[in-house]
């Protein structure tokens, strides 16, 4: 008998102001891209994976970001001080508070995110019995994002951000892309536990993961063999590159 099939959430963070984007009308997220809106894609991903919870964190020019998404099946969390993105998670516990599922977790900057790597990372997460499973990629030049520290028996260890990193972690191929698939209940019983003790001062949502670990919980990776999938955008020109891409895809 096929196993019930869980309910799943997705968390879109899109509170960021995108300062390297040129534009102050708009937040980062409503940044058009061949006529549609960054979220949008997102919220499009969201939905291919026929989720029973979509929520969008909103924070700079929310007001822009709900008329934008106003047809769309969405519910709303304010995160309004941008003190990171494990706070910014943090701001879903009301709406999460009964839900019991699957929850992923995705930026609402990365727009090339195909559906297929978001049911791989699910099947994933079900197959290990992992409580969180991160989605991870190997980048040719990691510069910026955190690196994925392996244990000796190449499982996971732990997330390292890139201004935490030392000399010899910032050799480091693998990076955390951001996206992730969480036991709900589980998630949210570490959450409120991360602190802020790094270079940025904010509280990051790999931190949740060393502490899930610490519960006993087990904490899987799943590699996107796509680099260019997981890639957010943070200025006009890769807004340009990957409006380029999705031409060339439709081609």
């Amino acid at each position: 008998m096929e196993l019930m099939k869980k309910q799943l959430a997705v968390v879109i963070m899109a509170a960021g102001k995108g300062t390297r984007m040129q534009r102050d009308d708009i937040p980062k997220v409503c940044n058009p891209i061949l006529g549609k809106p960054l979220i949008q894609y997102v919220v499009d991903q969201a939905k291919s994976l026929s989720a029973s919870k979509i929520i969008c964190i909103v924070g700079h020019q929310q007001e822009i970001v709900r008329e934008v998404l106003k047809d769309e099946p969405v519910q709303f969390a304010e995160q309004l001080e941008q003190l990171g993105t494990g706070h910014a998670v943090l701001q879903t516990a009301e709406l999460m508070k009964d839900f019991d599922g699957d929850v992923i977790v995705l930026s609402g900057d990365v727009p090339l995110l195909q559906g297929s790597t978001l049911e791989a990372l699910l099947d994933k997460h079900h197959s290990g019995k992992f409580a969180a499973t991160v989605l991870t990629a190997l980048a040719a030049n990691p510069q910026g994002y955190g690196r994925v520290l392996r244990t000796e028996d190449d499982l996971f260890d732990r997330v390292v951000e890139h201004k935490d990193a030392s000399k010899d972690q910032l050799f480091i191929k693998e990076i955390n892309s951001g996206i992730y698939a969480f036991d709900s209940l589980k998630l949210f019983a570490e959450l409120s536990k991360v602190g802020n003790s790094n270079a940025q001062g904010e509280y990051y949502l790999p931190d949740v993961l060393p502490l899930l670990k610490l519960a006993g919980a087990k904490v899987g990776v799943e590699i996107c063999e796509t680099f260019s999938e997981i890639q957010g955008i943070n200025t006009v020109d890769e807004l340009k590159t990957v409006e380029a891409k999705i031409l060339a895809s439709q081609e």
